[in-house]
């Protein structure tokens, strides 16, 4: 590994080691080295004589607001919560339709929702599960990997950390190194940022693995950190009864965002105050509407062994559920511990018997051997003062003896040497990670024997069985692979990725690695979250269809579907059973046209009327209910806080409650008449319009900006 000063040296090191033409792997989110990609990105846009093709996914930009009064009131929120964060010039220039001919950016998911009308990041769009995606761009050529790292030492070693992203590289890294070896060409380059956590697990490299890292102080630059989204009353109804299917001692995935909010929150609800839990659960007539789903796939009790995460996407919400107690199922990375703990038979504290269960086991031979130490020393059963020589074990002062388990000597004197509680678990497998600054702060400052219970691992370790299918199955019993979707069809097919034309919203990502998984894993359940309805272009829409022109989730891999109306277990029904059951969660605004679609189609027999328990699916129905126990101080609309002040908040729920006031033709203009009529200034608006500046209007748009944002706020 040769140290360098600049990107530009870094930019030219590549160019030398590879020529040309450049094919680039960069990781996705937080892991792209913003500021070599820049330098490179700008070289090749000097020179039409380079090809520059960088393949990668989720690339973050600066919010920037679309209309001008977002654009007003992101401003100053973004110069505080993003810092220095630099721009991608070639992100920039690719959301414009400026990138240069010789230049192509090709991804496998998008930032949702924001190329939806762009025809030449649609047309480099890689559709493919995200275990494949390592083989897909390898297979396409590359010869560059650029990452981000930050330097640190383990065990007197210096090394580098992956940090937030060893998911992919580790697989790209591995192919690489053996191209070289072949005598392609190959360029590996990290960029250091201090201001990214030191992970372990396999994100700690050699920096022999690299060719070259540029080591600059002032390239290090503020971690891109979305601020929270309010969980709205849907979103704590969908958070409420995707709590209670969740197991003890069992596995957990979840997303990011108001859903992956809610569910957390609601989790901590049901262990730390568990009377009020259910509480809410009875008065929002969740236990008496869905009592059969939440006694066969769930539990509503506090979480004594606690949970254990296995997640491509560490999310701020495993640091919540960790702090609180629940995530704390330590599993270790051997099957006969493995097994002894899921039996019960051991515990984390090393007892004497367990070195009787694990020669049983034959984890151990009854004569220690080499390994057989290192074995018991790893995982913290003996002692890290003893030694092996000669096929005898050797203590601190030199003395020796055969380690020989049938022997009482041997044993006792082994037993002396005993450790307190097992070593190397972790709580955590996570591919990367993505969340606001206060997670990372808190990733930063945390301790390190507490770091290391998060485990960095490839893709391909976290999405799929393949390989350590074994070892799996027992880390991932009763697992809740839990994620969302756009929109579901009746007969259990979900959409979560790309419109009815293609049109590619955001990606498949893991979401179908995680629903085959569960279907394989014992006691596992892939849980589908989506809200029931949706405004499109001012007229509400069910989520709930019956048919869709793209699939992201087959119906035969269909297991619970979660709205604000309940939980549907379609797994192992019958078609007209999941068109029952889809129903029964649908609003109640839709029921009756979707219900007739099912008859037409001979799936829902003629005489079918739905129960009258599930024919009052409307907000009104549990939006009263939450608003009382809000009034208590439970579902706030910020569970784990926001980087947006008071003000901010409302401005915020204004500007989204005056887009939907001005999402039609006719709603712009009932909005307009409405705010010049009654737009007053309140003496509470003030402080708000200086802080969109607009308390001293300049120009007729200007006051009529006032006036609508006037409107809004009285509004909500």
């Amino acid at each position: 590994m040769e140290t360098l000063r600049s990107t530009q040296s870094g930019v030219d090191a590549i160019f030398a080691a590879v020529g040309k033409r450049l094919s680039v792997a960069t990781p996705l989110g937080i892991g792209k080295p913003n500021h070599l990609l820049n330098a490179l990105y700008r070289r090749a846009k000097a020179d039409a004589s380079i090809e520059l093709t960088i393949y990668t996914a989720l690339t973050l930009e600066r919010p920037k607001g679309k209309s001008e009064l977002e654009q007003r009131f992101l401003g100053p929120l973004v110069e505080r919560v993003f810092g220095n964060y630099p721009d991608l010039d070639y992100e920039l220039d690719r959301a414009h339709g400026e990138l240069p001919a010789n230049v192509r950016v090709i991804e496998f998911y998008f930032q949702a929702g924001k190329f939806v009308h762009n025809p030449s990041a649609q047309r480099d769009y890689i559709s493919s599960n995200y275990t494949h995606v390592a083989r897909d761009v390898l297979a396409r050529g590359v010869n560059v990997l650029l990452q981000q790292v930050c330097a640190g030492v383990v065990d007197g070693r210096p090394l580098l950390s992956l940090s937030c992203n060893a998911d992919l590289s580790i697989d790209i890294l591995r192919e690489l190194r053996a191209r070289r070896k072949a005598g392609q060409a190959i360029a590996v380059v990290g960029q250091i940022n201090d201001q990214l956590p030191f992970m372990y697990g396999d994100a700690l490299v050699s920096p022999d693995d690299f060719d070259y890292v540029i080591d600059n102080p002032d390239d290090s630059y503020t971690l891109f950190g979305p601020p929270k989204t309010p969980v709205g009353d849907a979103d704590s109804m969908i958070g409420l009864y995707a709590s209670g299917l969740v197991k003890d001692a069992g596995e957990l995935q979840i997303g990011i965002g108001a859903l992956g909010d809610s569910l957390v929150y609601a989790l901590e609800l049901r262990h730390g105050d568990n009377p009020r839990y259910r509480e809410a659960l009875r008065a929002l007539q969740v236990d008496q509407r869905f009592a059969s789903e939440l006694v066969s796939i769930g539990s509503l009790e506090p979480f004594e062994q606690g949970l254990f995460a296995a997640t491509e996407m560490l999310v701020d919400g495993f640091m919540h559920l960790f702090e609180a107690g629940i995530l704390k199922r330590k599993l270790y990375d051997d099957l006969a511990l493995s097994r002894l703990l899921n039996e019960g038979r051991i515990t984390e504290q090393i007892t004497p018997e367990l070195l009787d269960l694990l020669r049983v086991r034959k984890a151990i031979h009854s004569v220690l051997t080499e390994d057989d130490l290192a074995y018991l020393v790893h995982f913290g059963i003996l002692r890290p003062e003893l030694s092996f020589a000669d096929e005898q074990v050797v203590l601190p002062d030199g003395q020796r003896f055969r380690a020989d388990l049938h022997d009482p000597a041997a044993r006792a004197r082994l037993h002396a040497w005993l450790g307190t509680t097992l070593l190397h678990g972790a709580v955590v497998h996570a591919g990367f990670f993505l969340g606001p600054q206060a997670f990372y702060d808190w990733l930063r400052k945390l301790p390190e024997p507490q770091k290391r219970l998060i485990d960095m691992r490839s893709v391909t370790r976290i999405n799929q069985l393949y390989g350590h299918e074994e070892i799996d199955r027992l880390h991932r019993r009763d697992a809740r692979f839990i994620n969302t979707a756009m929109k579901m069809s009746l007969l259990g097919a979900a959409t979560s990725d790309a419109l009815a034309d293609g049109t590619v919203v955001s990606g498949v990502g893991g979401q179908y690695n995680f629903v085959a998984m569960a279907h394989e894993l014992p006691g596992g359940r892939s849980i589908l979250q989506l809200r029931s309805t949706r405004l499109e272009h001012g007229a509400l829409r069910s989520n709930l269809v019956w048919d869709y022109a793209h699939t992201t989730i087959p119906r035969h891999l269909r297991d619970v579907v979660i709205t604000e109306y309940g939980i549907a277990d379609l797994r192992g029904r019958t078609d007209e059973e999941c068109v029952k059951a889809l129903l029964n969660v649908t609003d109640s605004r839709f029921q009756d046209s979707l219900q007739r679609e099912a008859k037409r189609a001979g799936k829902l027999r003629e005489q079918y009327v739905i129960p009258s328990l599930h024919r009052n699916n409307l907000p009104s129905a549990y939006s009263t209910v939450l608003g009382n126990f809000r009034k208590q101080g439970l579902f706030p609309a910020f569970p784990f806080g926001t980087d947006l002040t008071l003000e901010e908040q409302r401005l915020a729920h204004a500007l989204r409650r005056l887009k939907t006031m001005t999402s039609s033709p006719k709603r712009l203009l009932n909005t307009l008449v409405d705010s010049a009529a009654n737009g007053r200034m309140d003496y509470d608006v003030e402080p708000l319009l200086r802080r969109m500046n607009l308390h001293d209007p300049s120009s007729a748009k200007e006051h009529v900006y006032r006036r609508l944002i006037a409107t809004a706020l009285r509004a909500n």
